[in-house]
């Protein structure tokens, strides 16, 4: 073949850009994985300060550090998600490792931040409520784990389920996410991000008593069967300019006071999830005693 037929021939379709769309929501994952790893790392590096001398200052700073790392891997999580179905890029590798990266970032990482800032520095080594201590950070990652795998059962095969287990409905989640649960506890440290013990002895052991508590809350509340909304629609049907303000005000609040805007975001979502559950069973409880009294009134026959 000559060099002119070879120029004379048409140039092959090119693939390259299509291809690379479905890196794009994996970079992100990794982008999450990272920020959990760097969180961890962060944690540990903290609670190393806090032996012998403390630098409790220098400390501060890496605690700080581990809980902003899982505030942007929060935001890395929301965005893999809505990118993969924008681009129409999903994949079954990608559903699996993101549930991976979840499992780093928002349930090994805040556990370790939990127990590093909070109660692992505060109650004496060895003792018995040092000890359920750790196995309550045990049990939320083992909780959030779960929580993920079930979510990840409910999507791909929902029609094989046992009889009694909630049907699968995108605009909720059955079970808090992960993410807000870690979330809710990178929030709390961000906010306050000395360690416990620098309250003295007796605040750290009630401050340690109430971390303990809000750990098990979140780990009850990840297995349990509550819906908590997933806004996947918000932004998908109207897109308005009021729309494109509020989340651009949303986000310079969190720019200029991230300590008390995040935190405050978190409590109103899981307030939002609890409050609705209590008032959807009240207000079942009032459906099914009206139908008793119309069953119970008597038919007048004529």
């Amino acid at each position: 073949m000559s060099v002119a037929d070879e120029h004379d021939r048409p140039n092959p379709p090119r693939h390259g850009v299509k291809k690379g769309l479905y890196l794009i929501p994996s970079a992100f994952t990794a982008a999450n994985i990272g920020m959990g790893f760097f969180s961890v790392m962060e944690s540990l590096r903290g609670f190393q300060l806090l032996g012998g001398t403390p630098d409790l200052v220098t400390a501060t700073s890496h605690f700080d550090n581990a809980a902003i790392a899982i505030g942007f891997a929060l935001l890395f999580d929301m965005l893999d998600g809505r990118i993969a179905r924008l681009t129409k890029t999903t994949t079954e590798i990608g559903i699996q490792l993101d549930s991976i990266a979840d499992v780093v970032t928002f349930g090994i990482a805040p556990a370790v931040l939990a127990y590093v800032w909070g109660y692992g520095a505060t109650l004496i080594e060895g003792t018995k409520l040092h000890r359920f201590a750790w196995f309550l950070s045990f049990m939320y990652l083992i909780c959030g784990a779960f929580r993920l795998a079930r979510f990840n059962v409910q999507s791909s095969r929902p029609r094989i389920l046992a009889e009694g287990t909630p049907k699968v409905d995108k605009k909720y989640y059955v079970g808090m996410p992960i993410p807000v649960a870690g979330g809710l506890i990178a929030a709390l440290v961000h906010f306050a991000p000395s360690p416990l013990i620098y309250y003295g002895p007796e605040k750290a052991q009630l401050y340690s008593a109430l971390l303990m508590t809000l750990v098990a809350f979140l780990s009850v509340m990840m297995v349990s069967t509550w819906r908590f909304s997933s806004f996947k629609t918000v932004g998908t049907r109207v897109r308005s300019m009021r729309v494109v303000i509020l989340v651009l005000s949303v986000g310079m609040l969190i720019f200029l006071f991230s300590q008390y805007v995040l935190l405050a975001i978190v409590i109103a979502y899981i307030l939002y999830g609890l409050l609705s559950r209590v008032v959807s069973v009240f207000w079942r409880r009032g459906d099914a005693k009206a139908e008793a009294k119309l069953e119970a009134k008597p038919v007048v026959r004529s």
